[in-house]
């Protein structure tokens, strides 16, 4: 058997768990599994970083910088695009089919053992989350790895990642997203995502709503955990846009970093990479500490984010964007206006049930001038026809697509009419996870052929 045969195997498995969108504040059962496993996610130091948006490219960004600072990385991000392989990543690669599967041969006889505890209680056998947590932990371990990079699930505080004890912990923009299981205001969604900060540990934030920035005070004051937020203790300084990307000029914690380079679009990827300088600065130099300043330029020059205004098209030009939640389409749409040059965006959009639908569509719609309405191959899906109704209350002309396939081949022949268009593939992760490989497959960057 092959070793990507094994590894397909373990995701196989994990799948006839219960799945991510089944979530109960239990961290203890992980901890039960870690414990029996001698707590492998105490080998190394960990940076926690949780947030309701830019969450994942900022512990991208992270891990690139302390890559380059010289130390082995891992870093544990979701969902995925493609493979699952890409959300356990060592030195900045997905992990080896191997390494993967030897790591699972390791840590079955002790799931076995929970489960068993977990069925004699009347509880739930251990999910696919948290399996994948600890089987993430397990892995960076045995690499081993110097630093971690974890990135929460869902909310902070009884997340499977909070198993681990984050030397730094990072709060990326917080606002409303899960109300069914995080609360119905921001200060309560604030509250549950502040529970991964530590005793003693170095908390960095991203501007915050005040609601928010409070529940983090109080959070970190009980927890004598120092606090720098953004726009006080960090910031970026300066902004130019750039081919590929844009040029940052951004005061951290302890130095000042002039023409970084990063090859991420959008004002909001600038803040990303700020909150992430910060959180380094915290983790190697305790914030007291500048980091070299061509450690940071060629971290910040390797910086990849997958399915956030990722290019996978030309003539006609289309991007994918994960933004699934109203705050994430007004990132997105801010960047359209502020990092490329057409006149009209077409948008294929498809997005799940269970988000706010209605306040994607009331923020992506106005910025478009069609938009080609599908849905994500997945039973979380919000039927076409459902957004489509909500598009046209906006006057925005729309159209329905059975699948994204046929979307954005209508799509595609829409943005070739005119080289002042282009189109953008948003609304899911698991909607830029088809596009990114529906591309790849038909050559979307050798432009539209008839």
């Amino acid at each position: 058997m092959s070793d990507r045969t094994r590894a397909d195997a373990v995701y196989a498995e994990l799948l006839t768990r219960q799945g991510e969108r089944w979530v109960q504040p239990r961290v203890e059962r992980t901890r039960r599994v870690l414990d029996l496993l001698d707590d492998p996610q105490r080998t190394y130091r960990v940076v926690h970083v949780t947030g309701t948006n830019g969450k994942t490219s900022t512990s991208r960004v992270i891990e690139s910088i302390v890559r380059a600072h010289g130390l082995r990385t891992g870093l544990f991000t979701s969902p995925h695009l493609e493979r699952f392989t890409e959300r356990i990543m060592i030195d900045g690669e997905p992990i080896d089919d191997a390494l993967l599967a030897d790591a699972w041969v390791e840590i079955t006889p002790f799931v076995n053992l929970v489960d068993a505890e977990l069925a004699a209680a009347a509880d739930a056998p251990l999910t696919f989350f948290e399996l994948l947590t600890v089987l993430a932990f397990m892995a960076f371990a045995d690499a081993p790895v110097d630093v971690a990079v974890i990135e929460v699930g869902m909310g902070g505080s009884w997340d499977s990642t909070n198993a681990a004890d984050g030397d730094v912990a990072v709060f990326a923009p917080i606002s409303l997203d899960h109300q069914d299981r995080l609360g119905d205001t921001i200060a309560e969604i604030a509250a549950v995502k502040a529970g991964i900060i530590k005793q003693g540990a170095a908390v960095v934030s991203a501007h915050q709503h005040p609601d928010a920035l409070r529940v983090l005070r109080a959070a970190a004051d009980l927890h004598a955990a120092t606090l720098a937020v953004e726009g006080d203790a960090f910031a970026v300084t300066d902004a130019q846009l750039a081919v590929g990307g844009q040029l940052l000029s951004v005061r951290g914690l302890a130095g000042t970093y002039d023409g970084l380079y990063l090859p991420l679009y959008g004002a909001h990827q600038g803040h990303n990479a700020a909150l992430a300088i910060a959180a380094v600065e915290s983790l190697i130099g305790g914030g007291e500490q500048s980091i070299a300043s061509d450690v940071v330029a060629d971290g910040l020059a390797q910086v990849t984010s997958p399915g956030r205004l990722q290019l996978i098209g030309v003539a006609p030009t289309v991007l994918v964007d994960s933004a699934h939640n109203p705050h994430g389409a007004d990132a997105l749409v801010r960047a359209l206006g502020q990092s490329f040059d057409f006149d009209e965006w077409g948008v294929v959009l498809g997005v799940f049930a269970d988000k706010d639908v209605a306040g994607i569509v009331e923020r992506i719609a106005p910025a478009a001038a069609h938009v080609f309405a599908t849905a994500p191959d997945s039973e979380r899906a919000a039927e076409a026809d459902a957004v489509a109704d909500l598009v046209e209350q906006t006057g925005t002309p729309v159209s329905v697509h059975r699948d994204l396939d046929d979307a954005a081949e209508a799509a595609r022949a829409w943005g070739a009419a005119s080289e002042r268009r282009a189109v953008v593939i948003a609304g899911s992760v698991v909607l830029a996870g088809e596009a990114v490989h529906l591309a790849a497959a038909q050559d979307w960057k050798d432009g539209w052929r008839q």
